[in-house]
């Protein structure tokens, strides 16, 4: 098993991208803790994990957004696992499709909140407890968004941009510490967020974003989850700073 005897903590694992890589990490060996704000997703998730017998798992309720619920989120890994290697800053927010004037104050601070400033929490409570274990991995959920923006998502492609720096100038800052740091940039893919991205839900709008994709498709959980399971094991032992596009060739 690539995870063996890994802790791993892996935020908005209630659905989606990161239900995936929480069922991945666990089928290769990972004790997990799921977490996401919607109890009974995230418990469902945990539970199957659990019942199917594929790895530990244990649900904590946690706001990314909220510094005291992230450490006790790191500490309950600590408590229940015995420490933690791998970090998955999976949880996103976006603001419908519109034109960048119309997005609100609110939404604008929200996106930041989830996308930017939950990233500078986790770190504060999550690099001590991968120090004490000798090093580990930090993974986040960015966004090809960040990379080759479409129009009518400004606030959200640029919190994507500002995730991807911060993964970069993390990854070499931490690098003495032997914590690995990279980011995930996922095309558009069927999750809970996808109206929201295409403005509409409709088979014409998701023609249209699927003819920008050399693939010919839109990405799944399963295409995320693998390549995070690359970058999380030992055999990615000398990767740190990388964006990895999983695509199908949108950035190109």
């Amino acid at each position: 098993m690539r995870l063996a005897n890994k802790i791993a903590i892996v935020t908005g694992a209630g659905s989606g991208f990161g239900e995936g890589i929480a069922r991945t990490f666990a089928r290769e060996g990972a004790s997990v803790v799921v977490n996401d704000l919607d109890e009974e997703r995230g418990r469902r998730v945990a539970d199957s994990i659990s019942s199917a017998r594929e790895g530990a798992a244990m649900f904590f309720k946690a706001d990314v957004t909220d510094d005291a619920a992230v450490k006790a989120m790191v500490e309950a890994a600590g408590e229940r696992f015995g420490g933690l290697d791998i970090m998955v800053n999976n949880a996103g927010y976006t603001h419908r499709n519109k034109p960048m004037l119309e997005v609100t104050e609110a939404e604008f601070d929200r996106i930041y909140a989830v996308n930017v400033k939950a990233l500078f929490l986790a770190a504060r409570h999550v690099v001590p407890a991968l120090e004490r274990r000798g090093g580990g991995v930090i993974l986040t959920t960015a966004s090809t968004a960040g990379l080759r923006p479409r129009p009518g998502l400004t606030w959200y492609n640029s919190s994507k941009g500002a995730a991807i720096v911060a993964t970069k100038s993390m990854a070499v800052e931490l690098a003495p510490l032997k914590i690995r740091v990279n980011a995930l940039c996922p095309v558009i893919g069927d999750t809970g967020m996808i109206q929201d991205f295409m403005g509409e839900d409709t088979p014409e709008r998701r023609r249209q974003f699927t003819a920008t994709i050399p693939l010919g498709r839109m990405s799944r959980p399963d295409d995320i989850a693998n390549a995070a399971l690359y970058l999380a094991s030992d055999e990615a032992g000398f990767i740190t700073g990388v964006a990895l596009e999983v695509d199908g060739g949108r950035c190109i």
